[in-house]
């Protein structure tokens, strides 16, 4: 990998971070003339007359919320009365109105208690006179919790907050999607799957959703807070059995569980259910709009530009073949285009934990391409590769993701690295601090998804090394 090839992928993974800056996009999407906000969404427009309502509030969870928060403060000005956002530490902003709680991500903690707690108040207290703003993005699950309180048998049972963690970890080392983990978390909770907006009810709900998940389901971001449910306690009774988890998770969860399944402790509300009346769930960003901004610079440093997919997922290790796969028909047919060549694709993989190393899942992605470079011979002499996270970070480390190269191959073989003995150990952490290739860029205020960025060739006379 020659510097100008790692220059080159750290500014197209810049760039795509930049075009889906939570503050920007909000401003961009919402415009407000006189007392008439308009929200422009990605599949259409929603116009509101703000002097309709007597109270406005920001309610909302995710690691871009003090940023969302800080734009709708921008934009409302003295017409917000006040608000809670559950942010991720590292991610606050300077708010006036909105009050934001630290909270534990990818682990709920207390604060994500507290903030959950907070945020039930103020939607227990909105009347139809109410407007309420959610901003939602990626890691609301966590840092957004409110344990379900239900009755089983004539008793009450309340889950704990060791409870949910317990189950958290449980479902983090399963190698369960995000779609199947939240699921299960909302299931256990009192303002996932659309619970919360029975709590907002009746007055009107304007969530403001920025994508995290491949495909960008609504009911799966922050495990879905203000959309109707499409799953059920049997499906989250499925997945605990598909992925052997009973034994792991703790008996009150188990409970109620198995009383959703007979019916009696009441489903997540799904579509009919009255309290969707007044909600409109606007997506404002996804990984599509990251990926797009990538090629944008691709194709202005020379790149002859492939957008693949916004729609990778699957194991990590699994990917990197692919990737790896593209790589070597580009280099001996320039099958997706002519060289040089970048190819960009998105979405967000998923680690079956086999070890005890460190890392994430894309840093994992980039050992794993280096394990197959090592497999594959010489062919790619002038492939340069990098897997990110667009939030700044990549599991529970302080790298966004990692590059990857032969050239970072044959520095680990001077070094006596074996990327397949860090594979096995799910090391990538540790393998990539010791050849300076871990990307680190810190914390970015957003959260659409991770990004793969491979190029094939060089538009540049540059030789030197990396």
């Amino acid at each position: 990998m020659t510097e100008q090839q790692r220059t080159q992928l750290s500014t197209m993974l810049n760039d795509a971070i930049a075009r889906v800056d939570p503050y920007r996009m909000l401003r961009e999407r919402l415009e407000l003339h006189g007392s008439r906000l308009t929200v422009r969404g990605v599949s259409g427009d929603t116009v509101i007359d703000l002097d309709a309502y007597r109270r406005i509030v920001v309610l909302g969870a995710g690691k871009a919320g003090a940023k969302m928060a800080r734009a709708l403060e921008d934009i409302l000005g003295d017409r917000l009365e006040s608000g809670v956002v559950a942010v991720k530490p590292g991610h606050q902003e300077e708010l006036r109105t909105v009050r934001a709680i630290d909270a534990g991500h990818p682990m709920p903690d207390e604060g994500s208690v507290a903030a959950g707690k907070a945020v039930l108040e103020l939607a227990d207290a909105a009347d139809r006179h109410t407007l309420c703003f959610v901003p939602i993005s990626g890691g609301g699950s966590a840092l957004l919790t409110a344990p379900l309180e239900a009755e089983i048998e004539g008793r009450p049972v309340t889950l704990t907050l060791e409870d949910l963690r317990r189950t958290t970890s449980a479902l983090l080392e399963s190698g369960a999607t995000i779609h199947e983990i939240n699921c299960i978390r909302k299931h256990l909770s009192a303002a996932k799957g659309g619970r919360l907006a029975e709590r907002i009810a009746p007055a009107r709900t304007v969530s403001l959703i920025l994508s995290d998940v491949v495909g960008d389901d609504l009911d799966t971001i922050a495990s879905g807070l203000t959309v109707p449910d499409r799953s059920s306690y049997q499906d989250a009774a499925a997945l605990i059995g598909r992925y052997d988890l009973a034994e792991r998770l703790p008996e009150p969860v188990r409970a109620v569980i198995e009383a959703g399944v007979a019916g009696t402790v009441p489903d997540t509300p799904d579509a009919s259910h009255p309290a969707f009346a007044r909600v409109e769930n606007v997506l404002v960003g996804t990984n599509h709009a990251a990926l797009t901004a990538a090629a944008d610079t691709a194709r202005r440093a020379g790149y002859n530009t492939v957008l693949l997919s916004s729609q990778l997922t699957g194991e990590a290790r699994e990917l990197a073949k692919t990737f790896v796969g593209i790589a070597r028909d580009l280099n001996r047919f320039e099958l997706l285009a002519p060289r040089p060549c970048c190819v960009i694709g998105g979405g967000e993989t998923t680690v079956t934990i086999r070890g005890d190393g460190l890392g994430g899942r894309n840093q994992e992605l980039a050992l794993s391409f280096i394990h197959e470079l090592d497999r594959s011979g010489r062919f790619a002499e002038d492939v340069a590769f990098l897997s990110a996270s667009t939030d700044g970070n990549d599991g529970p480390t302080d790298a966004t993701g990692a590059f990857a190269s032969l050239g970072l191959l044959e520095e680990a073989r001077r070094k006596g690295l074996s990327p397949a003995r860090y594979l096995e150990r799910n090391d990538a952490y540790r393998f990539f601090e010791q050849l300076d290739a871990l990307h680190k860029i810190g914390t970015t205020g957003t959260n659409v998804c991770d990004l793969q960025i491979l190029l094939v060739g060089e538009h540049s006379t540059d030789h030197s090394t990396a």
